[in-house]
């Protein structure tokens, strides 16, 4: 089990993505914008963070950036979740301190899969 951060701002896809972690055995906090999420991923260390895109204010690419380049965060990996899916938004996201970026809506057992990767368990 993963102490999973969610970052995203619909709460419709908060609610859907949040419900499939949880089946799978995952402890789920969310946040509904990036400078809130930041917070909380300061505050609460998480194992992982979920960061969607396209947010109000700080998008999740500077939020990314942000995380990865802080002694408090950086050794949290961050799994970018986003609509947006031409190849160079990956390279970005990569760029900014992402260990992995996955098309919305993921597939259940390829997002799991890349979770596993990514926190070891």
């Amino acid at each position: 089990m993963a102490r999973i951060l969610l970052i995203e701002d619909s709460p419709t896809e908060a609610a859907v993505m949040a419900q499939l972690l949880e089946r799978n055995g995952h402890q789920v906090t969310t946040s509904g914008n990036a400078e809130d999420g930041i917070a909380s991923c300061k505050r609460d260390k998480p194992d992982l963070v979920l960061m969607d895109v396209v947010l109000p204010g700080m998008n999740g690419f500077q939020a990314t950036r942000a995380l990865s380049r802080d002694a408090d965060t950086s050794h949290i990996p961050v799994l970018i979740v986003s609509t947006k899916n031409l190849e160079t938004d990956k390279m970005w996201g990569l760029r900014q301190g992402a260990k992995d970026y996955i098309v919305k809506p993921p597939r259940e057992s390829d997002l799991i899969e890349r979770i596993k990767a990514l926190v070891g368990h």
